[in-house]
Formats: C-alpha cells, structure tokens, sequence
C-alpha cells in the first residue's frame, strides 16, 4: 500500500503523473478563505461571471482583521456576508474563530483535498486530508470547479517513536523540526509523520505539527486518519464522517527522518525566525513583557487547559501582559463550561476575542525592545505591530511559566507538578455563528462599501522590459516584509491603490514614493534565497504590480508567492549563477530584450545590466500553463479570455 500522501494525490489527480518535479494537476474538494485574503477572492470569484461555488464546502471565516476602528472592516465584514449567500459559501462571524481549527470542528474531513487562501491551511493535514495553501486567485478558479496545479513535491516521512515527557508538547516537536531542518528545510516536499509515536497524539497536537510545517517551506503536511483522528470526529458530533486512511507497511519515501518523541525538551525560536530554535534552558532569565497563548498554531482546548491549571490560585507578574486568545468561540464556552476560564481570569489574564488578533499584528502588539512570548507560528521582524520587536515562540506551557516568573522559564524548573488535562469525551458545541449560504436562485446583492474598489486592469508583458532595481533585499524576505499585515495595513486589503502605500515599507520606508516618481513605470527587484516566505497574501504580489513591478529576479522562490507573481503577470526569474546576485547594485538600469521570444524558446533569458555595461542569464522555470499567465498579464486575463471565446 502506498503512503498516505500518495493514495491522497492520486484519488485527486486529474492531470500528470506523480514523478517529484512534474507538474500535476488536483480536484480540490473544499476551499477555506479568510478576511485579510477573501476580499480580493470575491472580487476575483465575481470577475469570472461563476454563479456559484461548485466545490463540496466552501467556507469563508472572518478572523485576522475584526479590529473596527473605523468604516473599513466593518464594510469588508458585510461584503464577505453578502458574497458568501450570493456564491453558496458558508460564512463564519466576526469572534467565531480562527479559520483553521473552526475548519477542523466542523468541515475537515479524511481523504478530501482542501485549498485556503491562508499558508497555514495545511493544518488540515492533521485530519488525513491534503490541505494546502495558495493565493487567492487559484482559490477563486478552485471555487469555480478549476483544479490547482502544483509541481509534484518529494515526500519525507517522518517517524515517530517514544511518548512526549512531562513538559513537552507538540509545538516542541515541529519547532524540533525548524531546528534540523530550518526555514527552507522543507521546500519541494510534502512532510508525512507515521511510526508507533502517533499513538500519544492527538488530532489537535498533530494541528499543531501540521500548521507550522509551513515555517518549514513544505507544501502541505499529511499525517494519517487513525483512531485519534476518530475520536477527535467523534467529539465534534461527526464520527460519521470518519473512514480510515493509513500507510501500508511497505510505503516508502524519498526522504526518512525520525524523532523520539523521549528525547525532546522544550524548545523556543528567537527572534526574528521560526527556524531559530535553541532550548529553552540555554535563554532562561531572559525578562519578558508578554507572554500570548493561542493562535492557529496552538488552537486546541489542551493549549489553553494545561496553562489555566499553571496559572490556578497564583497571579502572574506584575511586569507581564498574559494575553490569551481562544481560538473559537466553543473554544471560550467549554473553557467557561470546564471551571478553566475562571482560572486565566483570576491569574490576571488578558482575554481577547476568538481570532488572530496579536498574531498578524492586529493588536497586542509588545512594548519597545521587550521580549514577548508567543504560541503563534511567526516571528518575522515587525509581524507583531512594533518595529523593532523581540518575538519568541514557545509553547503554551513555556509561555505561562514565564507569564509566572517574568522570566523566559524552563517549565520543567517549575515547583509544581506537571498539569494533566484530559480532553472530554463530550464537549459543548456551538454552530450559531456560522452561516450558511442562501439558496440557489435565491437573488442577493452584493453590498459594496467606500473602501472595496475594482481590481486594477494589467497589461500583457512587453516585447522589451528595461528598467531600474529598485530595491535588492537578502535571503528569507517574508511577504510581511514585502506587504505588512496589521491594524494600519489590512484594512486596506480591497483597495489596491491605496495598500500600495505600504510596499516594502517595513524595509525601505520610502519605497512608494520612489515607486510612485517612477509614474508605474516597469522595475525591478533583485532577491536572495526563499523569496516571499511566509503568507499567501496575494497583496504582496497585486500591490508591486500595481506599482510597476515587472520582474523578480532571485536565487529561489517560495513555492506560494512565486505562483503569485504568475498570477499577476509578475516574471519570476532565478539566477543561474548565484554569484551574479553580489555583483548587481540597487538603481542599476537591467534591460531584457525580446523576452516574449526568449521565454517562450527555451527556459534560460539573458539579463543585460546597462548600467555596469555586462550581462549574466537567467532562467524561469514556468510551465507552459504559467508562461501564458505571465505572457496574458496574469491568470485574470487568461480566465477572462477563455470564458469569452467559450
């Protein structure tokens, strides 16, 4: 029998063969849109002239920008409510919760595939589902009954064995992961974790595993739909939904790692990386000022539980912000239900809304040049809300022993018992919030405020692109780097010209401007290694181009953002000979001549550098599908034309 990903991959395989490198077509069962990236995919979704959602399950969740400050979410709120009746997708609440674990309550289901406008959607994986994240537009055509091409990634089983001691949890075993592997560790590779370790975890530990394997560069992580992913349905009301999915004895792997589970201790990623990962103990007495617990990456009741019962009958520090985040509103009522909220109240908790909140830097965000601890899945430089900041990520178990001491805190020094928690076999459920769409033919009008504006119309490529670099960024640039999140930036999410301001600005604060005297003519910009880490905001990408970006040139791409830059009409190209990347200076004139022609000749372009009077190559790697993409001027105009001459 095959492994799990393969019997995944190939029940959905509508074009290719699974060889590692092809290009493969999926059938995508299910969609997952958020806030922050669901905007511009109702935009994009309605721009097709598609009536309705041809998926399974298509939900929308409304949880990174639930700040109202002013007009702006509360308008987008209202537009994704009427998208969502109009298109047949169901619709979740501002303070209902974070997509991913609100997805795996009530929708997630072994052997579907689910595609989500949000990097973390692999989360789902935990379920014994193939769940990755793209950008928005492929989660539009997917929506309209599109498959999402991919290139086939090698698999790296990872076995397990051992049970996780006292004080470790699962957030100790990806961050185990970042600290083998780091950042691109995972780049062109599914992750599959199998082995008698399984065993001792639980559907919400593997969430927790599964979410952050993004941080690794994978493409989506797969664990197996076993008994624990049963019980787990079970729970939520939905052990009818559950059928066995498991590898064979014989399945094999192009990669085979193993972790005992035994020999793990608690772990934290410093600043400004999640592959920065030490133990905790060689950072212990460090001072902090907060210490947050919840987020997609440690969404369960078991993460807030194990804390509540730290915290209970002692205040936390009087220098210590303990923000907790429940991660859905059954979250909150079975906290409230099970005596735990009570606990986190008394101790001097923060309690928040269900949401993303602190994480994509809506609030909370830490005090200058103080330490916060935090259970999320990112620590890019700035993501929190403040410049110059200093983020860990930890555990939850970490993070509420420093909440105690004031001090990054080795829970295992702690004079206390380790917490036992175990989760019900029952468990309050609440379903209110979500809504389902209006019915078919039912009519509904799309409610369009102030702030949501048309998408920007783009041109094909040019037979010649000359233009200057104007900016050259290092290795690992995330897109919070190239598009910022947070309360200043993401209510700007449905109006182009207007979140345009902000590119680059976390990394040269008058990139606008110089974009802007340029009157949108073309650029372009020069990166290093894993270019456009991180989310699947498509803004990183729709915003550059907006400006006049033309070509990316860089040492490698992330796997997301590269196909956004297809999307848009963005030419991504690599070097190849690395060492050309040194010797390009930021304002040199690059020309390409006849690039049509070139691209569509062979795989390699020859880059003249004006300003320096020398030429180097590079090559592009697109497939015949994303070459006419880039060629059209993006995947827009590709749809819009075969739609008319059908």
């Amino acid at each position: 029998m095959q492994n799990v990903t393969r019997q995944l991959i190939e029940a959905h395989l509508v074009a290719g063969r699974m060889a590692p490198g092809e290009e493969i077509g999926l059938r995508i069962d299910q969609t997952l849109t958020q806030d922050a990236t669901g905007t511009l995919v109702m935009l994009e979704f309605e721009a097709m002239g598609v009536s309705r959602a041809k998926t399974e399950v298509s939900a929308q969740y409304v949880d990174h920008n639930l700040l109202q400050t002013d007009f702006k979410n509360a308008d987008d709120h209202l537009f994704l409510l009427s998208a969502c009746k109009k298109f047949g997708v169901w619709y979740s609440r501002p303070g209902n919760g974070v997509s991913h674990p609100v997805h795996m309550e009530r929708f997630g289901k072994p052997g579907r595939t689910l595609l989500g406008s949000d990097s973390h959607t692999p989360a789902a994986g935990s379920l014994g589902m193939l769940a990755m994240g793209a950008g928005g537009l492929e989660v539009a055509l997917a929506m309209a009954g599109e498959p999402v091409y991919i290139r086939m990634p090698s698999i790296l089983g990872v076995r397990l064995t051992g049970r996780l001691p006292d004080w470790v949890s699962a957030k100790d075993v990806i961050l185990e992961m970042l600290r083998r592997r780091g950042v691109q560790g995972g780049v062109g590779q599914i992750i599959e974790y199998f082995g008698p370790g399984l065993e001792f975890l639980s559907a919400m530990d593997r969430h927790v595993i599964a979410n952050m394997g993004t941080e690794l560069g994978a493409t989506t992580t797969v664990f197996p739909s076993d008994d624990a992913v049963r019980r787990f349905l079970k729970t939520q009301g939905r052990e009818a939904d559950w059928i066995p999915i498991v590898a064979g004895d014989t399945a094999d792997y192009e990669e085979i790692d193993e972790i005992d589970l035994a020999d793990l201790e608690p772990l934290i990623a410093l600043p400004s990386s999640p592959g920065n990962v030490v133990p905790v103990r060689e950072v212990a007495g460090r001072e902090i000022y907060q210490a947050y617990i919840g987020s997609s990456a440690n969404p369960g009741l078991r993460d807030f539980a194990v804390p509540a019962l730290m915290v209970d009958g002692s205040p936390v520090h009087e220098r210590v912000s303990f923000d907790v985040n429940p991660t859905s509103r059954q979250i909150l009522e079975n906290l409230a239900a099970l005596g735990l909220l009570q606990k986190l109240i008394a101790s001097g908790a923060r309690i928040h809304q269900a949401g993303c909140n602190g994480c994509i830097g809506m609030g909370q965000a830490p005090a200058t040049g103080k330490i916060s601890l935090r259970t999320v899945p990112r620590n890019f430089p700035g993501r929190s809300g403040t410049k110059e900041d200093q983020v860990y990520l930890c555990s939850p178990e970490t993070a509420a022993a420093a909440a105690l001491t004031g001090v990054i805190t080795d829970p295992r020094s702690l004079n206390m018992a380790y917490p036992r928690f175990v989760e019900p076999d029952r468990v309050r459920i609440n379903t209110r919030m979500l809504l389902p769409p209006a019915d078919p033919g039912v009519p509904v009008e799309l409610e369009k405020g102030p702030n949501i504006q048309p998408l920007p119309v783009f041109e094909g490529l040019p037979e010649g692109i000359s233009g200057p670099v104007l900016l050259k960024v290092g290795d690992d640039i995330s897109t919070d780097e190239i598009m910022p999140a947070g309360s200043r930036v993401l209510p700007f999410r449905s109006n182009i010209p207007e979140i345009s301001r902000f590119v680059f600005s976390q990394v040269d604060e008058h990139f606008y401007e110089r974009a802007l005297a340029r009157q949108r003519q073309a650029f372009y910009v020069i990166g290093g290694s894993n270019y456009g880490q991180g989310s699947s905001r498509e803004h990183a990408a729709l915003a550059p181009r907006y400006l006049g970006l033309r070509v990316v040139i860089a040492k490698s791409f992330a796997r997301i953002h590269r196909q956004n830059l297809v999307n848009f009409g963005i030419l991504p190209l690599t070097f190849v000979n690395p060492d050309d990347y040194d010797r390009i200076r930021q304002e040199d004139v690059l020309h390409i001549e006849r690039v049509v022609q070139a691209l569509c000749n062979g795989g390699s372009v020859t880059v003249l550098n004006t300003t320096q009077d020398s030429f180097f190559a590079a090559e592009h790697e697109l497939s015949a599908r994303q070459l006419d993409a880039v060629l059209a001027g993006g995947l827009i105009n590709v749809v819009r034309t075969r739609r008319t001459v059908h």
